[in-house]
């Protein structure tokens, strides 16, 4: 055997960490790459070799794209592993088959490698009746089996259960995809492990929203987190094993000699302020806001001006038990000019009852202050609120209200008011001259600047809603006709 290839021999089977194996295997996987070693490499391997060891039994990675997740959890981890339990048994998982079976067929290549074969080739060999891109086996009974979130029959099973990327970034904001992979990953790849005592689960993911697979896996509990911002942010959480974020300098790059302050510059303006925080920050929604900034609703008021015209935005709930989302309605004043005056907002958990009671006592009362100014009352049309609607229409003539025929997505409906908002054309009260209005513009920043990632978005639904309608020209009234709402 060739002295280079001798020393290589030695220095894995000395060491016996996955990171020697991953630095030596790199030219067989990566040929034309050069290979870049960094401290979250070895982060990384050290976390994966406890899990082999039997140390950490459920983990969750999180970490920016494009630093090595999927070669070193899918390809270079099990073919490690393989060297010390052939036996053992894979399913892997990512949110599209020709994902799964990309790394399937980087594993087997390097396995089938004469370098791989020189050195382990006495362990184990694949087997030849079941060498496949989506399964094969070897000789000591081991296996590897990839599939796509969705998939896995009934009967398969695992020593290792690991999903790799569950989420696509683009179907992230998308609450059934979102559930659908959450369903998966509690009624079908959780429950394959082979032995509930000795067997693992390994989620390696960038964050993509807060209601996530890593949000709810953290949530339910029982998971190791190692988590791996691009930038440091200051604080670190130690894991089971002791490990430390060794970065101490707030801003300090994860790789620089892959990922320098130009290429993340430049990533961060592709992604832009949500997804960045998100994919590259592992923190779903930035602390300055996501679609709306905090920065935007400086402009504030403490004297009313001349309204052209005033409406009340309605989402109600179909039920105000504790589960259940909110009722929120909001109060818009437009001047002649365009300028928005967000004069009031009210949320909670109402009965139907309770909710009809309140909208016709408002809407008395601004009818009578403002007279014709006032132009009613829009309610989103749907469930809970298409009965609002027929009771309002039926019990109460002097009143005016429309439907919000709602048809666009909400991110489409958010961006599509975020130019007002930036202009600084969206005035809320001065808490500070008006402190009774403080509750309520603190709950109103806190719901929009978090929005889609906020847990309810019935209040950022009115304030959509509200600066929509304001950028419409002055409808007409219409009083008793549900017809004429806007989209």
């Amino acid at each position: 055997m060739h002295i280079k290839t001798l020393n290589r021999v030695q220095t894995i089977r000395e060491t016996g960490s996955l990171s020697s194996f991953v630095q030596d295997a790199w030219h067989v996987v990566e040929p034309s790459t050069l290979y870049i070693g960094n401290w979250h490499i070895d982060a990384i391997c050290e976390h994966l070799e406890a899990v082999s060891a039997g140390q950490i039994r459920n983990l969750v990675i999180n970490m920016p794209p494009r630093h090595m997740k999927s070669l070193l959890v899918s390809v270079f981890w099990p073919c490690w592993e393989w060297t010390i339990h052939p036996q053992r048994r894979w399913i892997f998982a990512s949110y599209a088959q020709s994902i799964a079976n990309r790394d399937s067929v980087k594993c087997r290549r390097l396995i089938d490698s004469p370098w791989y074969q020189n050195l382990y080739g006495d362990i184990y060999q694949l087997t030849s009746d079941q060498n496949q891109k989506m399964r094969f086996d070897n000789d000591k009974t081991g296996c590897r089996l990839s599939t796509s979130v969705g998939g896995i029959g009934t009967g398969e099973g695992g020593d290792r259960v690991v999903v790799d990327d569950p989420h696509r970034v683009s179907d992230a904001e998308s609450r059934a995809n979102r559930t659908n992979t959450l369903e998966w990953w509690d009624e079908t790849m959780s429950s394959r492990c082979n032995d509930p005592k000795t067997s693992a689960r390994v989620i390696v993911m960038q964050r993509v929203h807060e209601k996530d697979l890593t949000g709810h896996v953290l949530h339910q509990g029982g998971y190791d987190h190692l988590c791996l911002p691009a930038e440091y942010e200051g604080s670190t959480k130690l894991t089971s094993i002791g490990w430390p974020d060794p970065r101490t300098k707030i801003g300090e790059l994860i790789c620089e000699r892959r990922y320098g302050p130009g290429e993340l510059a430049e990533l961060k303006l592709r992604l832009g302020s949500r997804a960045a925080s998100a994919q590259l920050q592992q923190r779903p929604s930035p602390a300055e806001g996501a679609i709306f900034k905090l920065k935007w609703f400086e402009n504030t008021y403490a004297d009313l001006p001349i309204f052209d015209r005033i409406a009340t935005f309605w989402d109600t709930a179909v039920k105000a038990n504790e589960d259940s989302d909110e009722t929120a309605c909001l109060t818009l004043g437009v001047t002649p000019a365009g300028d928005s005056y967000v004069l009031r907002l009210h949320h909670g958990k109402w009965e139907t009852p309770d909710v009809a009671a309140f909208l016709v006592k408002e809407a008395t009362r601004y009818k009578s202050r403002f007279g014709k100014t006032y132009h009613g009352d829009y309610v989103e049309d749907k469930v809970s609120g298409s009965t609002l609607l027929q009771y309002i229409c039926r019990t109460n003539r002097e009143l005016v209200v429309r439907p919000i025929n709602v048809e666009s997505d909400k991110i489409s409906r958010a961006h599509g008011v975020t130019p007002l908002c930036e202009a600084g054309r969206v005035l809320l009260p001065n808490t500070e001259k008006k402190p009774e209005t403080k509750q309520w513009v603190d709950d109103l920043l806190a719901n929009i600047t978090t929005f889609p990632a906020a847990a309810n978005d019935d209040i950022t639904d009115v304030f959509v809603y509200a600066i929509k309608w304001s950028m419409q020209p002055t409808p007409q009234p219409r009083p008793r006709s549900r017809r004429g709402g806007f989209v």
